[in-house]
């Protein structure tokens, strides 16, 4: 006769019963995934336009109209496109910038408990929208 073994541990993503799934979303594991497209994100867009921008430099006075038109109106302020853009980045930049710092303290040792995990989870996506929005209003003030 065979011996039965006790049930393994299941992958997060796999159900048991009907529709049960064995780990709940919590904040912490949005930080995780915002970490990375937050990072992969900065990295292409800002490739993108810096290859762009250069390309538009060196290909002259149109070109670089060109590149301008896109992101800003006839007077010079940003249109809807550049706010997509830039804003996007800059709170891309500052929830990686947070994360990174709660990768850091969670590398010392510190920050490892449920509650306080998910509380530095919390203030990393929260971080993000306010050091945002201070940017810009402070930009706004120029």
């Amino acid at each position: 006769m065979a011996s039965r073994t006790p049930a393994r541990p299941r992958s997060p993503h796999l159900f048991s019963g009907f529709l049960k799934l064995h780990y709940s979303w919590g904040p912490h594991m949005l930080v995780s995934i915002l970490h990375r497209a937050t990072g992969s994100g900065m990295a292409t867009v800002g490739t993108v336009l810096l290859v762009w921008w250069l390309a538009a430099i060196a290909s002259g006075a149109e070109a670089y109209a060109t590149f301008q038109d896109v992101f800003t109106t006839d007077a010079g302020n940003l249109n809807i496109v550049g706010w997509v853009v830039f804003v996007g980045i800059t709170y891309a930049f500052f929830t990686h910038m947070l994360n990174g710092i709660r990768h850091l303290v969670m590398d010392a040792g510190a920050a490892f408990e449920l509650k306080r995990n998910k509380m530095f989870s919390l203030i990393v996506i929260a971080g993000g929208f306010v050091l945002t929005a201070a940017f810009w209003l402070y930009l706004g003030m120029k």
